[in-house]
C-alpha cells in the first residue's frame, strides 16, 4: 500500500507571482488559476471529473444530482495579497458546493477538511498525551457483491464495536474512515476500514500485538470463516528540539492521516461504469464516512459543521481591504479562468 503524499496547499498560505497568459481562441490575455498558483491545479482536475461523474449521472436517471454537480464551485473567489517582492497570497474566500456525496469537487475538499481538523487539533492532544503513539490499522474483508455493500459495511460495524470493546484494543481514541475499491475484473467491492490509533507510550513493550495477533483478534470479532487482510503499521515519531514548533508534523503522520482522511471512493472507480456507480450510490446512502471515538472525541467531531473553504491549518483574518480575484469553470477548455473581479 502507497501512503499518498500530503499537498503542501493543504497547510498554509503560499506565495504566487501574478502573470498573465494569452489565449488567442478565448479573446485575448486571460488569465487562469493554475497559472497564477500551480498548486491549485487540483481544482481543475477534480471539478473536470466532477463534469464527468455529472453526465454519468445524467445517464442512469439521476437528473438533481447531474444539475448540482454541474453547478458546484462554478465561481470561486479568492482574497488576494501583495508582498514588497511583487508576489501575492491566495486564500479561498467564496465558493458554493453542490454537497453531492460523490461529487469529486466536494470529495476532495472534505479530504482537505478533515485533515486540517486533524493536524489543529494534534497540538492539544500532544499537549493532553505527550508520550503516546500512533499506530496506523486497515481492516479488510473478503470482496462482496455490490449490491451486498450495505449489509457488509453493518457486519464489519458490528465487528469493529466488538473490537473496541476487547480488553486486547490498545487504543486510547481512533480516527476510523471507509474506502470502498472496486475490482476491475469482476465489478464486486473491496470495502476496509484505515484507522488511525493512539496508544498509550507502553504499547511497544508491553502490551504489543503482533500482526498475527491482530489478524485473529479481527477475524474473531468478524466472526469470519476465513482470514481477513489486516495491516498494521507504526507511526514513526519525530524526534523534535525543544525550539520547534508544536504543531510541526513529521511526514510518517502526514502520511497516516493522508491515508485515513482521504477519498471514500477512488475517482476512477466512480468513473469507471456508470452501472456500478448507480449500485455504490444506492448502497453509500445515509451511511457514515469517517468516526471519531475514545479519547479524541474531547479534540473534534465528526459531526461538527461541514466547512469546505478552509482546508489549511492556520488561517489568516479576513480584512475589508482584501482584494478580491474571482475564477469562473470553463467546461470547454477544463479550467478556471480569472472573471471580473473587484475590490471590496
Amino acid at each position: 500500500m502507497v501512503l499518498e503524499k500530503v499537498p503542501a496547499s493543504t497547510y498554509t498560505l503560499y506565495p504566487v507571482r501574478i502573470m498573465s497568459a494569452s489565449n488567442k481562441n478565448d479573446g485575448g490575455d486571460s488569465w487562469y488559476l493554475s497559472d497564477l498558483s500551480p498548486r491549485d491545479k487540483p481544482w481543475d482536475t477534480h471539478r473536470a471529473q466532477s463534469d464527468e461523474i455529472a453526465k454519468l449521472y445524467e445517464s442512469i436517471g439521476y437528473s438533481r444530482y447531474s444539475e448540482r454537480i454541474s453547478e458546484c464551485a462554478e465561481l470561486l473567489t479568492y482574497a488576494l495579497k501583495a508582498t514588497d517582492d511583487g508576489e501575492v497570497k491566495l486564500k479561498l474566500r467564496k465558493a458554493r458546493f453542490c454537497r453531492v456525496r460523490h461529487c469529486l469537487v466536494c470529495q476532495w475538499r472534505r479530504s482537505l477538511m478533515w485533515r486540517a481538523r486533524f493536524f489543529k487539533a494534534l497540538p492539544e492532544i500532544r499537549k493532553a498525551f505527550p508520550t503516546a503513539r500512533w499506530i496506523f490499522v486497515t481492516l479488510t474483508v473478503k470482496n462482496c457483491e455490490l449490491t451486498e455493500l450495505r449489509a457488509t459495511l453493518t457486519r464489519m460495524n458490528a465487528a469493529w464495536h466488538r473490537l473496541i470493546k476487547r480488553k486486547e484494543f490498545p487504543a486510547l481514541g481512533f480516527v476510523k474512515s471507509v474506502e470502498v475499491t472496486r475490482n476491475p475484473d469482476d465489478g464486486t467491492a473491496h470495502p476496509h476500514f484505515h484507522c488511525l490509533m493512539l496508544v498509550p507510550a507502553g504499547y511497544f513493550s508491553k502490551g504489543y500485538m503482533t500482526q498475527a495477533q491482530w489478524v485473529s483478534l479481527w477475524e474473531s470479532c468478524l466472526k469470519a470463516h476465513y482470514t481477513p487482510g489486516v495491516d498494521v503499521r507504526a507511526v514513526k515519531a519525530k524526534k523534535t528540539a525543544l525550539n520547534e514548533k508544536p504543531d510541526a508534523v513529521n511526514k510518517g503522520m502526514e502520511q497516516a492521516v493522508c491515508e485515513t482522511l482521504k477519498y471514500a471512493v477512488k475517482p476512477g472507480d466512480l468513473l469507471a461504469d456508470p452501472k456500478w456507480l448507480d449500485e455504490l450510490t444506492k448502497q453509500l446512502q445515509k451511511t457514515r464516512a469517517i468516526s471519531i471515538g475514545g479519547c479524541l472525541k474531547e479534540f473534534f467531531s465528526e459531526d461538527d459543521p461541514e466547512d469546505l473553504i478552509n482546508g489549511e491549518i492556520q488561517e489568516e483574518e479576513k480584512s475589508e481591504d482584501d482584494s478580491l480575484l474571482l475564477f469562473d469553470w470553463s467546461a470547454i477548455i477544463r479550467r478556471y479562468k480569472k472573471a471580473k473581479s473587484k475590490r471590496i
